[in-house]
This record gives C-alpha cells, structure tokens and sequence, in this order.
C-alpha cells in the first residue's frame, strides 16, 4: 500500500497485478525468465535499479514504479499500460493496441476482473 501511494498507482490495481503475475509468491520464475512477486524480467529490474529481484519490497517497488513509467508513456491508459507491463512497451508503442497475443489479452482481462474485486 505504502509503495503504491509512493508511485501514485492504485493499490488494488497493483494487488490485481501481483495475483495475476506470480498468485503472490515471491520466488516466482515464470518460463521466459520473469521474477519475483512483480515478475520483473532480469533487464527491466535492472533499469529500475531493483539490486535484490527476489526482495518483495524492491521487487514491488521497481514493478510499480515500472508501470507508473508505462502510465505516463501511454497516457493513463490502464489497458495498454497493462499490456505493455506483459507483452513489452515496443510492440504496444508500435501497434497502438493491446499485442494479438492470447498470453497478453488474458493477461489484461485477468487483471482487470482482480482490480474489480479488489476494489472498494
């Protein structure tokens, strides 16, 4: 909560990523390599300056403020911010629209049914 205050992004929207990303396990490693609560990929943890991948903390604080990133790039649009949080920031740049990719378009369908329960 405090973190998602921090970067200014909803908490049960970050909680709704946490559950679709990793069900709340901090030692998730998804198959493409992703890690962490946040399934942050090795690169994208690094540019966010996260030393500690597995560290719930830096892992949540590096994801939010990754999204909070994305927010900004695609104008608040919590649907391709989603979409590029899963799919990556190019493809969805380039397409201007959620990526034809089953993963992704579950993924953000996914998230966003979490963020409605979650919600107050």
């Amino acid at each position: 909560e405090e973190l998602s205050k921090k970067h200014n992004v909803d908490f049960a929207l970050v909680k709704a990523m946490i559950k679709a990303e990793s069900g709340f396990n901090p030692l998730a490693v998804s198959r493409k390599g992703a890690r962490g609560l946040m399934q942050l990929m090795p690169e994208t943890a690094q540019r966010m300056n996260v030393a500690n991948i597995f560290n719930p903390r830096e892992n949540i604080d590096g994801g939010v403020r990754y999204f909070r990133y994305l927010l900004s790039l695609f104008n608040n649009d919590l649907r391709l911010s989603l979409a590029a949080y899963n799919a990556g920031e190019n493809i969805v740049s380039e397409l201007r629209s959620i990526p034809p990719y089953r993963e992704t378009v579950d993924y953000v369908r996914k998230v966003l049914n979490y963020y409605q329960s979650y919600k107050p």
